[in-house]
């Protein structure tokens, strides 16, 4: 009666973590083509992205994905 744990793959990783490794990885005009929000694409900065996706459940949940699903070199993650 073994329960199989469904982990998240995100635990233990901040916020602010994945958007400072999503803008090392793209850089702002990139990742501002790929996520079209605004603290992405007009005067972007880590400090008023987290503002913004912390209020924002639909766009915080776009940068996870995205997240997710780039393709990391070994060393990043």
């Amino acid at each position: 009666m073994s329960k199989e744990r469904v982990q998240d793959p995100l635990h233990g990783i901040t916020l602010k973590a994945i958007v400072t490794q999503l803008v090392e990885e793209y850089g702002w005009d990139e990742l501002g083509s790929r996520i079209t929000i605004k603290c992405f694409t007009n005067d972007p900065s880590i400090s008023s992205s987290l503002k913004f996706l912390r209020k924002t459940p639909w766009a915080r949940q776009k940068v996870e994905e995205l997240y997710l699903n780039t393709q990391w070199s070994s060393n990043k993650i």
